[in-house]
């Protein structure tokens, strides 16, 4: 009598990326989905003028009116789907709905224009949703040091702060890394917590960050000490610590 193998079943979890104008979500995205993007780019148009800074992005043709999305599996039970949000204020309206439910932020930063990123940041803060900052490497980027732009954005010393290159699929890989890292590293101090307090972990938009959240990142952290993506949780980039400048060199081209 043939058997059948019992079906396993998938969890998702969602990750949103944000970021200013032209920042490279949208390359993020496309650089790390398995599958083809779903990308809502549309050509720029007189609608920008006076609003969208163009000065260092000339060649910069469309942009993102409501979503990109990807999917990445991290192994045959957890699959991130990736959502980037817009980067003008104009579009502003759609992120409650594009970010209920993320399990963690991803906020890109270009340092010429490091202000584009603020309103990400201070979103994420006041909503409680994890996050890491990831500097995205543009050629003629100041090279400012990791803790000077820590200092710049005024995000805590346990959120990591990191390099990379949004066109390069591994430099992309260490940032899902880190974030996967820094919800791992939060699931053990909520847990701490709770056992102590009993009580819900709820954000402050409402959201539950506890049982259905907890079982994820359980199946997150099982597939992360598998080495489907290897790293380990002692290795979370950018917690104030001196030599985090040597943890990427950016992909040159």
């Amino acid at each position: 009598m043939q058997t059948t193998k019992p079906t396993k079943t998938i969890r998702s979890a969602k990750i949103v990326i944000s970021g200013g104008f032209g920042v490279g979500k949208t390359t993020l995205v496309g650089a790390i989905s398995e599958i083809t993007p779903l990308r809502t780019e549309a050509a720029m148009t007189s609608a920008g003028v006076g609003t969208d800074d163009r000065q260092l992005l000339s060649q910069k043709t469309t942009t993102t009116v409501a979503l990109d999305f990807g999917r990445v599996t991290i192994d045959e039970t957890v699959a991130l789907y990736l959502f980037g949000t817009p980067g003008q204020d104009r579009f502003g309206f759609m992120w409650n709905d594009l970010v209920k439910g993320a399990l963690g932020a991803i906020v890109l930063a270009d340092t010429r224009r490091l202000e584009d990123c603020y309103p990400a940041i201070d979103y994420y803060e006041q909503r409680s949703i994890p996050m890491i900052v990831a500097i995205n490497v543009f050629d003629g980027c100041p090279p400012f040091e990791l803790s000077e732009v820590r200092d710049a954005v005024n995000v805590p010393a346990n959120v990591p702060v990191l390099r990379f290159d949004a066109r390069d699929k591994e430099s992309v890989k260490l940032v899902l890394r880190t974030l996967l890292n820094q919800l791992l590293v939060l699931r053990k101090a909520k847990k701490t917590a709770v056992s102590v307090q009993q009580q819900a972990l709820v954000n402050t938009d409402g959201t539950d960050h506890g049982e259905g959240d907890d079982l994820i990142i359980s199946a997150l952290e099982k597939s992360v000490e598998s080495s489907t993506y290897p790293v380990k949780v002692s290795d979370v980039v950018g917690h104030g610590k001196q030599g985090q400048d040597d943890l990427y060199k950016p992909v040159t081209s």
